[in-house]
């Protein structure tokens, strides 16, 4: 597994696909907050034939360890999003789209907004917001924080916890392994940066920044939501889009995916390969 050096931080990533397919953009996957790059793989392997990928940690999670303390301080969206751009400048990727889940989502529209030159549209599954609701939103850093809080290296271990993991956050239920995956990457997580991304990319300034930020970029920007998504409800993933020009007329940027709750890659494989594709070929 390869590795690079980004603001002092070892980055690991790993390049799919048809690398020889010189006028295909790359694919570049951003996972969520407490993820790693492993939920990508079953949709990169199914692209594979047509479109290189590129598939990799971000700060602080998966592969990509965190010295303490950190190099580069700052945990927000567009400290991430730096990373994800330097990253293609030193593998010399001049054209890629940015497929985007949850947190990852957010750290990919900030990324084309630095650097609209290389990245030439943008996906985000399970994303959205742009509603600042003070109450919820405490709600929800707190039972974050104590989750990052409690994470005890044996907790993998615990007979059952992979199946209930499996059923967490999601409509169709995922295979056992992924519970497990989710547990690994709960345990991995490096606590700087899994509390730092947390609080810095839900502030009420970080929330009602990114509407603004979706009007103003001029790439094609698509957004998945899981009709049964608990945690980035359709209506909150419809609002952002709303702010893109090519919303109108009647969402034409939103994808609503049935039966699906808020991990649509795995979720709704098969799906989202197919919906994927016709947008990177354009057509209708």
């Amino acid at each position: 597994m390869p590795t690079l050096d980004l603001f002092g931080v070892p980055h690991a990533y790993e390049r799919l696909g048809a690398s020889d397919s010189e006028n295909r953009p790359v694919l570049v996957f951003v996972h969520g907050w407490l993820l790693s790059r492993q939920y990508w793989y079953p949709l990169a392997e199914k692209l594979a034939p047509h479109y290189p990928s590129l598939l990799y940690d971000l700060r602080g999670f998966g592969d990509s360890p965190l010295t303490t303390p950190s190099p580069a301080p700052s945990f927000s969206l567009a400290a991430y999003a730096r990373d994800l751009v330097a990253l293609l400048a030193a593998l010399e990727i001049n054209q890629a789209w940015l497929v985007g889940h949850s947190l990852g989502g957010s750290i990919a529209l900030w990324a084309a907004s630095l650097a609209p030159e290389q990245i030439q549209g943008v996906v985000c599954l399970n994303a959205g917001g742009g509603i600042y609701l003070k109450e919820e939103f405490e709600r929800f850093r707190g039972m974050g924080e104590r989750l990052v809080s409690f994470r005890p290296s044996w907790l993998p271990g615990v007979p059952g916890l992979d199946w209930l993991f499996s059923r967490m956050m999601v409509d169709q239920t995922l295979e056992r392994r992924w519970g497990r995956q989710r547990l690994r990457d709960l345990v991995r997580a490096n606590p700087e940066a899994a509390r730092g991304s947390l609080l810095e990319s839900t502030t009420e300034e970080e929330v009602h920044h990114l509407p603004r930020l979706v009007s103003q970029l001029r790439q094609p920007v698509y957004f998945f939501a899981g009709q049964q998504d608990k945690v980035m409800e359709a209506k909150y993933v419809n609002y952002l889009a709303s702010f893109h020009s090519s919303f109108y007329p009647q969402g034409q940027n939103v994808i609503e995916l049935p039966n699906c709750g808020h991990f649509a890659m795995l979720e709704q494989l098969d799906l989202v390969a197919e919906k994927l594709g016709y947008i990177l070929e354009a057509k209708p």
